[in-house]
């Protein structure tokens, strides 16, 4: 009967579910591991949405500061004139609106794990501090006059180029040497396909538990490419959700440029007939109510035929509803 493929085993990260089944991603979370319990800086650089965070996660929660702090940022994501006072604090009256003392991201994390997302957006003003701190040397919150330490494993993460900042005096060379003291490196969705099903099915059972994918809908889903990566095939998972009919998501629900990468000649192959009957047949039966009777004039057969073909495809009737 149609159900759901057995479930890959997973472990979760910071309470996010962890699903991997290619070579590639079992090698780097063997790197992970080895490295979580070591105080060096992380670089970890990767195409948007390809699973920085995730990796970043792992390090904390297999490291020796799992029980402290974990907090992280997207510098991209500060306004530039409060980069510095997000990350360092400041002291009551150190500008206008400062009405009481703020600690920085460094001190929340002191004795466990800064992530800082995107440092490629951080101003080059910042970064000169930042490598003093990496460095050891205590600081000034914003307007203040006693210096503060901190003990902070800090784990970077970027999408971008830093050589490229380098090279226009963006980006810091000796702070980028600083960060990269081991780097880690998330290849993207599409070099490693095989994480797509296992993950496809993870979104599909967060989303709508009671759902499945046609084998057509999986076939569709290794045929793309993923350019937005694993953060795009959870968007299109969630939309297949949404968007299917009974107890099971097609072809016909993925988005469309998901769809457009089915190639139209393999439509006309036995099996693609044969899937394109099937979903008929489901998408009948959803329709009447999950009677054979009608479902069988829906479709122009007669009952005899579509029992036979119930069984033909594994299809599931309710219960109490006989074929």
């Amino acid at each position: 009967m149609t159900s759901l493929a057995p479930q890959m085993p997973a472990e979760s990260v910071l309470g996010k579910p962890f699903v991997f089944a290619s070579a590639s991603m079992r090698e780097l979370v063997r790197t992970v591991q080895q490295v979580a319990c070591s105080n060096a800086t992380v670089l970890i650089t990767g195409e948007s949405g390809s699973g920085k965070e995730l990796i970043a996660c792992a390090l904390h929660q297999y490291s020796l500061r799992c029980n402290s702090p974990w907090i992280d940022v997207n510098a991209g994501s500060l306004p530039e004139h409060l980069v510095e006072s997000e990350l360092f604090g400041y002291e009551k009256g150190a500008f206008s609106g400062a009405e009481s003392m703020k600690p920085g991201l460094f001190e929340l994390a002191h004795t466990g794990t800064l992530f800082l997302d995107e440092i490629g957006e951080l101003e080059p003003r910042t970064q000169v501090k930042l490598l003093r701190v990496l460095d050891g040397a205590p600081y000034y919150r914003l307007g203040g006059v006693r210096k503060v330490s901190v003990d902070v494993r800090v784990i970077a993460a970027t999408s971008g180029e830093l050589g490229g900042l380098m090279q226009r005096g963006a980006f810091r060379r000796e702070l980028y040497y600083r960060l990269r003291q081991i780097h880690l490196h998330v290849p993207p969705l599409r070099e490693r396909p095989e994480d797509i099903r296992p993950l496809a099915e993870l979104f599909l059972r967060e989303s709508a538990p009671a759902c499945s994918f046609s084998p057509g809908a999986l076939d569709a889903l290794q045929q793309y490419s993923w350019p937005g990566n694993v953060r795009e095939l959870r968007n299109a998972v969630l939309t297949a959700s949404v968007l299917a009919r009974g107890s099971e998501a097609t072809v016909v629900d993925l988005p469309s440029e998901v769809k457009a990468r089915v190639s139209a000649p393999n439509w006309a192959t036995p099996t693609r007939l044969k899937e394109m009957e099937r979903q008929m047949i489901v998408q009948a039966f959803a329709k009447t109510g999950g009677s054979p009777q009608l479902a069988a004039s829906m479709l122009g057969i007669s009952k005899r035929t579509i029992s036979r073909k119930l069984k033909r495809y594994g299809i599931a009737l309710p219960d109490g509803i006989a074929a």
